[in-house]
C-alpha cells in the first residue's frame, strides 16, 4: 500500500471468470484529505487509480506498472466523510504478453462514481 492506512479492503470476490468485486472503506482521517482540500475532503483521483493498481496487484499476484489510462471519467466527487465506503467492479484480463488490462466502475452507494480502462505490465 503506498498510502499507509489509506484504505481497507472490507473484502475481495471473484464473482465471474475474469470479474471481481471489492469493498473497500477510506479511511476519512487519512494525512490526504487535510490538504485535499482542508472544510471539504474529495477523494484525489490519483489515489483512486492507486488503489486500483494494489487491487489488481493483489488480484494478479504481481507487482505492477501503469502502462496507460483511458475513458478515464470521474463521473462524482467523492467525500469520505459522507461515503466512506466504496464498491469497485472490475474485469481483469490478461493477454499473452502478460500485459492485464482491468476496466473498473467504482460506485459509493448507489453513485457512480469512477469509470476508468487501464493497461499494466508486469515488472
Amino acid at each position: 500500500m503506498l498510502l499507509k492506512d489509506f484504505y481497507k479492503v472490507i473484502s475481495l470476490e471473484n464473482t465471474a471468470e475474469n470479474n471481481y468485486l471489492a469493498m473497500i472503506l477510506i479511511n476519512e482521517n487519512h494525512e490526504v484529505f487535510k490538504g485535499h482540500f482542508p472544510g471539504n475532503p474529495i477523494m484525489p483521483g490519483v489515489c483512486m487509480t492507486q488503489i486500483i493498481k494494489e487491487l489488481t496487484e493483489q488480484i494478479s499476484g504481481s507487482s505492477l506498472f501503469m502502462q496507460s489510462l483511458s475513458n478515464v471519467k470521474f463521473m462524482a466527487l467523492i467525500n469520505p466523510f459522507n461515503t466512506p465506503e466504496l464498491r469497485l467492479e472490475l474485469d481483469i484480463s490478461i493477454n499473452e504478453t502478460d500485459l492485464i488490462k482491468v476496466k473498473n466502475v467504482t460506485y459509493f452507494d448507489d453513485t457512480l462514481a469512477l469509470k476508468l480502462n487501464s493497461v499494466y505490465r508486469k515488472i
